[in-house]
């Protein structure tokens, strides 16, 4: 019997991570990018942990208007804070060498922001996921090979846990999946202050 779920899920989101999430525990989320602009200084300004809530809650909202009811839409935000300062995406080869050399041997907090908005009661759900993350101490040839792969210039921190920096990262404390870019517990945690079951938006299929 084909799964009929009680709501839709909606990433507004480009992020490959977060959608390999939702799919790998049986979520297929339509995307639909919502183009907010991040680096608004009235944004920017704000703290990591208040800015990643305040993006996620813009990035639904404005997603928000383009579907119609039966839906759960999804905004996120990351960034990581290292000593007080939000630390986006590196951008460039360079931004990321210096940013893993400051980092290495230390560790930070990662913060994911969360919106999410059932369109058939409009009643919306925002917290906020937040980890200390530990890095190994790297050397330099890992890191200038870690940045010439690509990988960190497009990623919050210039970092990730489900890829090449794995290995570089030696523990974390929090939830795994909010550092990844979308806290499943807190959207379960979302989804039942709906009124809803977890098993109205995944399809609980062990994968081929």
């Amino acid at each position: 019997m084909e799964f009929q779920p009680q709501r839709e899920v909606v990433l507004a989101s480009g992020s490959q991570s977060r959608e390999r999430l939702l799919r790998s525990c049986g979520i297929a989320p339509y995307i639909i990018v919502s183009g907010v602009d991040e680096e608004d200084p009235g944004i920017t300004a704000l703290t990591p942990a208040d800015m990643v809530i305040a993006l996620a809650i813009l990035k639904a909202h404005t997603v928000r208007k383009q579907v119609g009811k039966r839906h759960l839409v999804i905004g996120c935000d990351s960034t990581f804070e290292f000593d007080g300062v939000s630390l986006g995406k590196p951008e460039t080869r360079e931004r990321a060498i210096e940013r893993s050399k400051a980092l290495r041997g230390k560790s930070g907090l990662l913060h994911t922001g969360h919106c999410i908005i059932d369109t058939q009661t409009e009643i919306e759900y925002s917290d906020i996921s937040t980890s200390r993350v530990y890095f190994a101490d790297m050397t330099n040839s890992e890191i200038e090979s870690y940045a010439d792969s690509g990988e960190p210039l497009s990623v919050a921190g210039g970092f990730t846990l489900d890829g090449l920096s794995a290995p570089f990262i030696e523990r974390v404390e929090g939830d795994p999946t909010g550092i990844i870019g979308l806290s499943l517990p807190l959207l379960r945690r979302a989804v039942i202050s709906f009124g809803l079951q977890w098993t109205d938006i995944a399809e609980m299929v062990v994968p081929a």
